[in-house]
């Protein structure tokens, strides 16, 4: 299944025209709708995937216009059954929390921008009438808040692309050393193989063969045997008998869970759940907590979602609960976990300067005055507890920080991280730290 070679032309000619960022998206929109019709647009959506997952298209004006055209092509149906939807969640994760093939697209700040505002705002009737030169030049940051198009993503795949995830593409791009810059024909004449022929490489990818016990057979009621006898001089199956079986103690903490995503459990309620997860530190594992449903315990729960993350900091998801923790809505309660996190384990730097982002972007965004003064408040308090216990490095965040302060300046919380912000640049003692808890009212 792929375009016919008059349209991957138009396709290509389009995104590696030279004078391409000067004219509008919707001028080049309508471009391809003139010579690719209706029919085609799922060939064309899969050839546009491609090229940007093999770095065929490398300048961000090729990318901004390739994922406009991605995104025209199916903006009449709902999310839920875009068949890309899931390709634009990929692209505003961070990298390293990526699940698919799009770990080396490397989009910058002002892409991941505008792809957040085009799919999750109302903005992109709008955006697509500017030019890719004005959207890059505007050097917009600000991330849209597309966690409700993220769920509607993630039940597409898991109704109808459930093998994906063990899937890898067999194509390894090849970046420009140093200041060599490769030659546009060359690329072009690569992409056009990768499209037009049927076994290109970029049309299949590579699985793991999943490999299962061969069963056992009965012998009798007290015997089972193998169909073959087993070599002495080859390796032995490793089995943990421990797996899948039931834990007894674990089955009132399983309850509990379930109550905790969805109300505030009582203080006897709560030492229940953490005095069992105390006894068994593998029980954590078998309670029913997965990275889509942190949020709400979050929400509902925060003490039992500190212990809880404590207890995943070696498990192989947690990165997948730090990167949903930090992208989820800032709150007082989210505040309060990221807090005691941070002064109790030492969290990855970017996501700690991830979650300000988002709590400083939040301020700025939110139309209800009392509720922004609120928000900055707490914020401010928050920034001032990690300033104070030396969890974050200020200089690192020095000029954002100050930028929210001066914006801000009329509430007194700020006015007092101001102060902080210009001691510790005179090299004075910050004082006494503060705590994010004290900011309830």
């Amino acid at each position: 299944m792929a375009l016919s070679i008059k349209e991957i032309q138009v396709l290509l000619g389009i995104l590696m025209d030279e004078n391409l960022e000067n004219h509008s998206i919707e001028h080049i929109i309508s471009q391809v709708n003139q010579h690719i019709s209706k029919s085609s647009y799922f060939k064309l959506g899969h050839a546009i995937v491609t090229v940007i997952v093999n770095s065929i298209i490398q300048k961000p004006s090729q990318r901004i216009v390739a994922l406009s055209i991605l995104y025209d092509l199916y903006k009449t149906d709902s999310f839920a059954h875009n068949p890309f939807g899931i390709f634009f969640i990929e692209l505003l994760q961070p990298e390293s929390s990526r699940k698919f093939s799009t770990q080396d697209v490397r989009l910058k700040p002002v892409e991941r921008s505008f792809l957040s505002h085009l799919i999750a705002s109302n903005q992109g009737k709008e955006l697509l009438k500017k030019t890719p030169a004005f959207i890059i030049h505007t050097d917009n940051t600000t991330i849209a808040d597309f966690s409700h198009l993220k769920h509607l993503a993630e039940e597409f795949v898991s109704d109808h692309l459930p093998s994906t995830r063990n899937h890898i593409s067999p194509l390894i791009p090849e970046h420009a050393v140093g200041n060599q810059i490769a030659d546009p024909s060359d690329a072009r004449k690569t992409a056009e193989a990768l499209l037009s022929d049927p076994n290109s490489p970029a049309r299949d990818t590579y699985r793991p063969e999943m490999i299962r016990l061969v069963p056992p057979l009965y012998f009798d009621d007290q015997e089972m045997i193998w169909l073959e006898e087993p070599v002495l001089n080859e390796h032995l199956v490793a089995y943990d008998s421990s797996l899948s079986v039931p834990h007894d103690s674990g089955t009132e903490a399983k309850k509990l869970m379930v109550k905790a995503y969805k109300n505030v459990l009582s203080l006897q309620q709560q030492q229940l759940l953490l005095t069992a997860l105390d006894k068994d530190p593998k029980l954590v594992n078998h309670i029913g907590l997965t990275p889509s449903k942190l949020p709400d315990l979050v929400e509902n729960n925060p003490l039992v979602a500190i212990e809880v993350l404590l207890k995943l900091m070696q498990s192989s998801q947690i990165t997948e609960y730090f990167s949903v923790l930090v992208n989820m809505e800032m709150s007082l309660h989210s505040m309060e976990v990221v807090n005691r996190l941070t002064t109790t384990v030492d969290l990855p730097t970017e996501f700690v300067h991830l979650y300000i982002s988002n709590c400083i972007s939040t301020c700025e965004t939110i139309k209800d005055r009392y509720m922004q003064n609120r928000l900055v408040r707490l914020v401010c308090v928050f920034l001032q507890s990690l300033i104070r216990n030396k969890i974050i490095n200020v200089q690192e965040l020095f000029i954002e920080v100050q930028a929210f302060c001066i914006e801000f300046s009329r509430i007194r919380e700020a006015a007092a991280l101001f102060r902080l912000l210009k001691q510790l640049e005179t090299g004075e003692n910050p004082g006494q730290s503060l705590s994010v808890t004290n900011m309830r009212s």
